[in-house]
């Protein structure tokens, strides 16, 4: 037996601790605690994997922008095998043209009759992360839907083969237009299911040869398993039973669906050394405490300006794509420690997880030979989550021996990774390769502190990427200008412009021979079916949310009459889910020849009013000129210019009637 140390040992205290535990396989009495990892009795339920998700909403937003290769760097460290976080699921929303945290993602059917499979850049992401690891499982979820699949209600599941078809059309549309097979289907993220709309979704996917795709429900609570127990067909409907931040703990009635259990998304906490720790606990505890046998990180990458709701809750942080900086936070290496060593359809063993003085370990077959370890003792004020509350737990520096039996008993070594988490001295040691530990008779020991995660494995393949460093951080240009002149877009979106409410695309006016053919223009006519209070009016932000002396200039054009209108707006101080409530300084002007100036996004704070002579189907320039008068929010100018000064359009439509 061997004590595992984080630096060696001399010889002579090495041969010590060997020759002290060789014959009873603890150390010192009273100090150490013995666990037993044995197959021979059976496996435990079948891992699924660990994933992200991106969506919920619009959190990739700038990862498209990045120039190479800084792009497919953070592709890597995010879906590349044995490279960084090495994913193996990747879980996107859905568009469904409403804001679902941090922006709105655009529907593939803004209408009945409209369909295009190429808005957007979820399907940009899901084909690089198969190009990185073609085993990756792919889940789509909804958080909204266009207007038209309620039929003027806020509601989805009033015509449920509408919803349905909805639903297929982008599982169709995806594998027609970009090869994509999709593994898992959502229904309505942590909203209210519908066991009839189940049913349809299941009986449609069948009847189009489409029963390899698993139903994942009802991603929330725990409480449509109450409803499986006693209804057979919608038991057998569902493949998944998905809940989200369940304090990684189940329920009754989710166990005896006999079905998957999995935290389908979970984490949502600031990527730091605690976010670090709360990911730790998680993954590992999910199983021992919940049985769950996924968790899905919500978010994949924090690529959304960082003072919208939630800044950088992803696994790493990609947010400034025009100076191409970007970071490899800790819970890249903590989610390493799991995905770098296993792969869905692995077995967990049978064994009770917890440790004696604290924190829990999982092991995990191949059923062909190979064992993966994987150890934390994350303490409870380093390791708290976003969300739930974490219930008070001790843990305190400990010796763990572990038992080798069945057919791990002839292992001789087992390759050691290690992470321990800085908090005080904020100097973490990240996914460190150690020496192997030697197995003597079927046994060896660590001493195990606080904070650590170790990974002790069979297996050869782990990798720490020592790649270049990106280049250093920059704030938003201070001068900033786009034309939208680009013929054939990768994306349908501009670069850098984060839709808020509303859908901003591409767009080629042919019936203009001057200066403005291309353009940028609203296209959601109809309020969404929301997942949250969008706003009234459309809006897409875009900059340094700091600035206080700024000019924006923008060529506009109502196409709405009467009613139509228009704003540009500086120092918006709320975005996301909170868009309602967005303060700032707002220019709005009408197609019936009014202007207002506002402090807020709804239109009621009224500074200033009068006539414009803006009118709808025509150009016009409008320049908002805001400065501050000791750092105060005064507004200084406004001015209204009626001739054409650039090629810049931002056009922006009221939404609903």
């Amino acid at each position: 037996m061997e004590v595992v140390r984080r630096s060696l040992c001399p010889a002579a205290l090495l041969c010590a601790w060997l020759l002290l535990g060789s014959s009873w396989g603890l150390g010192p009495p009273g100090i150490g605690a013995a666990y037993v990892l044995d197959d021979a009795g059976g496996l435990g339920r079948e891992f699924d994997g660990i994933g992200a998700i991106s969506g919920g909403g619009a959190t990739s937003r700038l990862l498209v922008n990045y120039q190479e290769p800084y792009r497919s760097q953070i592709l890597d460290y995010l879906f590349k095998p044995n490279f960084g976080a090495s994913l193996h699921i990747l879980k996107v929303e859905i568009g469904g043209d409403g804001q679902s945290t941090d922006g709105t993602e655009p529907s593939h059917m803004h209408y009945e009759n409209d369909e295009n499979y190429f808005r957007g850049y979820e399907w940009w992401l899901m084909k690089e992360a198969k190009k990185r690891n073609p085993q990756i499982k792919l889940i789509g979820l909804p958080w909204t839907f266009p207007s038209w699949i309620g039929k003027g209600e806020n509601w989805p599941y009033d015509y449920p083969h509408v919803t349905v078809y909805y639903i297929i059309s982008w599982i169709l549309g995806a594998k027609q237009y970009h090869d994509l097979d999709i593994d898992y289907i959502g229904i309505w993220n942590e909203r209210a299911f519908n066991s009839k709309y189940i049913k349809v979704l299941r009986q449609s996917l069948d009847k189009l040869g489409l029963s390899n795709i698993g139903i994942i429900a009802a991603d929330g609570d725990w409480n449509i398993s109450k409803e499986m127990v006693v209804d057979p067909y919608l038991n057998d409907a569902v493949q998944v039973v998905g809940a989200h931040y369940p304090g990684t703990k189940t329920v009754l009635n989710a166990l005896l669906t006999q079905k998957k259990l999995w935290a389908s998304e979970d984490y949502s906490t600031f990527n730091d050394e605690v976010g670090a720790g709360c990911w730790a606990r998680i993954l590992n505890q999910n199983y021992v405490n919940g049985n769950m046998t996924s968790t899905i990180a919500w978010n994949l990458v924090a690529s959304y300006y960082e003072e919208l709701p939630f800044g950088r809750c992803g696994l790493m942080t990609a947010q400034e794509p025009w100076s191409g900086h970007y970071k490899v936070e800790a819970p890249i290496w903590i989610t390493a420690h799991t995905t770098q060593f296993t792969q869905p359809g692995w077995s967990y063993l049978q064994v009770d997880g917890h440790l004696e003085g604290g924190g829990s370990f999982v092991a995990l077959t191949d059923g062909l030979g190979n064992l993966t370890i994987i150890i934390e003792t994350m303490t409870h004020n380093h390791s708290k989550c976003i969300r739930p509350p974490l219930p008070h737990f001790r843990v305190s520096p400990q010796r763990a021996t572990f038992y080798l039996r069945g057919s791990f008993y002839f292992l001789k070594t087992l390759q050691v990774w290690y992470s321990r988490l800085g908090f005080e001295s904020a100097n973490s040691s990240l996914f460190e390769q150690l020496q192997p530990v030697k197995v003597w008779r079927g046994s060896f020991s660590l001493d195990l502190d606080v904070d650590e995660v170790y990974t002790l494995t069979t297996l050869k393949t782990g990798r720490k990427c020592n790649c270049p460093e990106p280049p250093p951080p920059q704030p938003f240009p201070s001068n900033y200008k786009d034309d939208f002149n680009i013929r054939n877009p990768p994306f349908s979106e501009a670069p850098n412009f984060a839709d808020q409410t509303g859908v901003f695309e591409y767009f080629v006016n042919g019936s203009d021979p001057g200066d403005h053919v291309f353009t940028l223009r609203q296209v959601v006519i109809q309020r969404p079916i929301t997942w949250v209070s969008d706003a009234d009016q459309t809006i897409s932000i875009i900059g340094n949310f700091q600035w206080v002396n700024l000019t924006v200039t923008c060529d506009i054009y109502i196409e709405k009459p009467l009613d139509g209108g228009v704003f540009i707006a500086g120092r918006v101080d709320n975005g996301g889910i909170y868009v309602r409530r967005t303060k700032g300084v707002f220019f709005w002007v009408y197609a019936d020849g009014t202007y207002r100036v506002t402090s807020d996004l709804a239109g009621e704070e009224i500074l200033m009013k009068g006539l414009s002579g803006v009118r709808d189907n025509a150009w016009h320039t409008l320049t908002l000129n805001i400065q501050a008068r000791n750092c105060g929010q005064d507004l200084k100018d406004i001015h209204l210019l009626k001739k054409v000064l650039s090629r810049q359009l931002v056009l922006w439509k009221k939404q609903g009637s």
